[in-house]
């Protein structure tokens, strides 16, 4: 091992590391995340190194760890090494050994397997029982090891693995017992491949390069670099290890640590877009770098000069715990605001959280979230639905004008700046941070909306509109729907209720679509409207509301069609406040179908 200050590299096989070596997955690791395609791949190059080459040594990969000896004073009693980078493959090597031991019927083999996984104590030897690779602050992963990993036969138990799949939980956990399950079945698809064959070549000509070092700041060095090179690191780990590494405290490393990973595990991939969520916030401009480059390079130490004054922009946050607890605080907001557990604190109704809903289900993009969390953080419940419904608007107007997403972006980022500057809600609401292209938008909304991105979302806020809010809405699986077919056949009572001219007119307006709640048959689709609404309407809208209002019509012809138009557009013209009569050329119908002049 190396000396302090010292860097070594050098190869080592797989039996050399699993039987004199012991590690640790310290708290600024990622969880276990590797999937059926990793383990299949490090399966099948190990297999085939074994079959076609069984007397040249294999190369599998690398690792990089921290030395850090034995220091009995501070609690430490034998050597042991921090894994910065290889945890994934050597968890898995370690379940691998697990089940080579389970499956073999040579009793030697399975001993040795078992040496690998973990050192049993002995008083004659005086030595300790010592798990291989033990998971700092990961106790419902160290449970799994011990028991399914370290216990003779429990890689067997297929069925209790499977239920470790299926019912959610620790996401490492989750994932071993998935790789378990994925190695056992390789045996089941191969048995061809012997265990005790597979156990010697492992053991034998399977090998690691390492590199390690005593220094934790040159480890961490080592860490970032490796990355920058290409091993699969997300921005998010690295991140963390670099505000861990500015921590003093072990006790507060290992705190902020699982505070972290908590998140990791409950957000999975959108941990990476709730951080940039946090320095959007902060920076108030559009993301151009990685997220580790605009922590690092705009918040930690910005390297911009103010374009006033020349000098360079101030630190925004400091790494270690002002990151943290800044992290933690808007974390506890996001899980408060899109939890869907509102109704008390914003008066006594689901409004708040089906506008909510909706937004998550029909805006192109969260870039509307930092804003959110931000006036949160400022003036907590304090008319909380009125800025909602503010920001709603002026995302969703700005998306269906036609607006870029940088353009929208910078409208977002304008209202958190209007927010830090104000000093009460009034003066918030008071700005033009919320002003939409009235004119653009009403045009968008008369015309043909069908096929545009945006046309489910404008039914999903009818619905919205027209609910309930004692209830919860729910919309898990819906599909926008024509009243009046796209195609009806030439013997159909559509093609007599409508001229080609209003079929080519009004087919797509927003005043004939509605969504319904399952996928259609598509020859139903095209009956008239009197059985269409019987056989097909009625059983797949239950949960949509403004569809139910529409559907009560007992016929549909271009009067009902132009009415029901006139209706949806002042509904949401009234919520944009926008007057629709003004800025749309939208004519009110006559029972006849014919149009109403304007009174001027």
């Amino acid at each position: 091992m190396p000396s302090r200050g010292e860097i070594k590299s050098e190869k080592i096989l797989v039996k050399d590391i699993f039987s004199r070596m012991w590690f640790r997955v310290p708290e600024y690791q990622r969880p276990y995340v590797w999937g059926r395609e990793e383990i299949a791949d490090l399966l099948d190059d190990v297999t085939f190194a074994m079959t076609e080459k069984p007397d040249f040594e294999y190369f599998l990969g690398s690792f990089v760890f921290q030395s850090k000896p034995a220091a009995p004073d501070s609690g430490q009693e034998f050597d042991e090494n921090d894994l910065l980078d290889g945890q994934q493959r050597m968890a898995t090597l370690l379940m691998l050994f697990a089940v080579l031991r389970d499956l073999a019927e040579d009793p030697d083999a399975k001993d040795d397997c078992q040496k690998c996984i973990y050192q049993k104590a002995s008083k004659y030897k005086v030595i300790p029982e010592r798990t291989r690779l033990v998971f700092a602050i990961r106790d419902e992963v160290q449970k799994f090891i011990d028991e399914f990993v370290k216990a003779d036969g429990g890689t067997n138990r297929e069925d209790d693995l499977k239920r470790m799949v299926s019912k959610g939980g620790d996401v490492s956990v989750r994932n071993m017992a998935a790789a378990i399950l994925e190695i056992r079945g390789f045996f089941r698809e191969n048995p061809n491949t012997k265990p005790e064959d597979l156990l010697q070549f492992l053991l034998n000509k399977v090998l690691l390069i390492y590199v390690s070092t005593e220094d934790l700041e040159d480890a961490f060095r080592l860490f970032m670099i490796l990355n920058d090179r290409g091993i699969p690191l997300r921005n998010s780990d690295i991140l963390k290890s670099m505000n861990l590494g500015a921590l003093e405290s072990e006790e507060e490393k290992v705190k902020y640590a699982k505070m972290w990973e908590e998140a990791e595990s409950e957000l999975g991939d959108d941990f990476d877009r709730f951080l940039n969520h946090v320095r959007t916030i902060l920076v108030k401009d559009k993301a151009r770098l990685s997220l580790l480059q605009e922590f690092e390079d705009k918040i930690y130490n910005p390297k911009e000069r103010d374009k006033a004054t020349g000098q360079k922009k101030p630190v925004l946050l400091k790494k270690g715990r002002e990151t943290f607890e800044l992290i933690e605080r808007y974390l506890g907001q996001y899980r408060t605001l899109l939890g869907g557990q509102n109704y008390d604190e914003t008066g006594g109704s689901f409004e708040f959280d089906n506008l909510i809903k909706v937004m998550l289900t029909g805006l192109p993009a969260t870039d509307w979230v930092p804003p959110l969390l931000r006036y949160f953080d400022k003036f907590k419940y304090d008319r909380i639905l009125e800025f909602l419904k503010r920001l709603d608007n002026k995302f969703s107007a700005d998306w269906i004008c036609q607006y870029t997403p940088t353009d929208r972006i910078a409208a977002m980022n304008k209202i958190i700046q209007a927010i830090d500057d104000a000093n009460t809600v009034d003066d918030l609401f008071s700005t033009d941070v919320f002003d939409i292209d009235e004119g653009s938008l009403v045009r968008m909304l008369d015309g043909a909306v069908y096929g545009r991105r945006f046309a489910r979302y404008l039914l999903l806020k009818l619905d919205y509109l027209y609910q309930n809010h004692d209830q919860r809405m729910h919309f898990e699986t819906l599909s926008v729907e024509h009243v009046l077919p796209q195609n009806p056949t030439e013997d159909s009572q559509w093609v007599k209720d409508f001229s080609e001219e209003e079929r080519n007119e009004w087919t797509d307006k927003l005043g004939n679509l509605v969504l319904i709640t399952r996928r259609k048959n598509s020859s139903q689709g095209r009956l008239d409207y009197s059985e269409k609404r019987k056989r097909y309407f009625e059983k797949n809208i239950d949960t949509c509301t403004n569809s139910l209002r529409v559907l009560r019509s007992e016929k549909w012809t271009p009067t009902e069609l132009k009415a029901n138009h006139k209706t949806v557009l002042k509904k949401l013209g009234k919520h944009y406040g926008i007057n629709v009569d003004v800025v749309s050329a939208v004519k009110d119908v006559n029972t006849d179908g014919s149009e109403v002049p304007n009174a001027e």
